[in-house]
């Protein structure tokens, strides 16, 4: 992929240090990209910083306080001259904080749940959007869902707050894009299955489940996807390929959404 696509564009990518985040970033920066990286842990962020040399910057906070995905944003402006492009992937299961079944989900996992994966995102929309109209350039925002926003898997993954806050994701882009189009900012989703991911241990050390996969995620054999699979999406609407593209949902699922998936009792 080292091609010049996001040749001098600067991208933040909420949630950016490890996983599908930091694939991303490998990826816009071997396409001329410079890109702001935030993430929680500081150990995550300055090896993604060593990694991606003079081309990256961070920033470690929480993408669900006010202040982090603002201080992102100043921070692609002041280090790389404007903001080009916003990427969200911050987010992730709530089950340890109470999600799961509608009867068994406590009021502290919703709240946390919808924060964690709803909050951070409008959050860093809204800091993308109001740089992008002071700039008065126009730009692409991408944020990340779930097939399990739309397609819903009831015997592995039952996270019910989680599923609410990934449709959420499709609502609110989809609104924010048909406000946004007259002033060339470009709005759309990219929507993952079942990912090798940090977020994704547990399912990926099950095996009932991984057998699962092989029939509800057909493609390449029937696997669980990985997060490069992902990256030539992220880099086409980041870029002016996509630029007569928005409010628009790409799955990118190995088939998840259009496979039965097949348990044995």
């Amino acid at each position: 992929m080292g091609d010049g696509r996001l040749q001098g564009r600067s991208i933040v990518i909420v949630g950016g240090t490890t996983g599908l985040g930091l694939s991303a970033a490998r990826a816009c920066v071997a396409t001329g990209g410079r890109v702001v990286l935030v993430g929680r842990n500081t150990e995550s962020a300055n090896s993604a910083l060593t990694e991606l040399g003079e081309s990256a910057r961070v920033v470690v906070g929480d993408a669900v306080e006010p202040a982090t995905a603002a201080e992102a944003v100043s921070l692609a402006v002041s280090a790389f001259g404007s903001l080009d492009g916003l990427y969200h992937v911050a987010g992730g299961s709530g089950r340890r904080a109470g999600d799961g079944p509608l009867h068994e989900i406590t009021e502290d996992g919703w709240d946390f749940t919808l924060d964690l994966n709803l909050k951070s995102l409008f959050l860093s929309n809204q800091a993308a959007v109001r740089q992008f109209l002071e700039q008065g350039s126009g730009g692409a925002i991408l944020n990340m869902s779930s097939v399990l926003g739309e397609s819903p898997s009831p015997r592995y993954f039952t996270t019910h707050a989680y599923s609410a806050a990934k449709s959420g994701v499709f609502g609110f882009t989809k609104s924010i894009a048909a406000y946004y189009a007259p002033y060339n900012i470009r709005c759309n989703v990219i929507c993952p299955a079942l990912v090798e991911t940090p977020m994704s241990k547990r399912a990926m050390g099950d095996d009932e489940i991984l057998r699962f996969i092989r029939t509800k995620q057909p493609l390449d054999g029937g696997r669980a996807g990985l997060a490069a699979d992902l990256d030539e999406a992220v880099v086409f609407f980041l870029s002016d390929a996509s630029r007569f593209v928005t409010g628009q949902i790409l799955s990118v699922d190995g088939g998840w959404s259009v496979s039965e998936g097949q348990i044995n009792d």
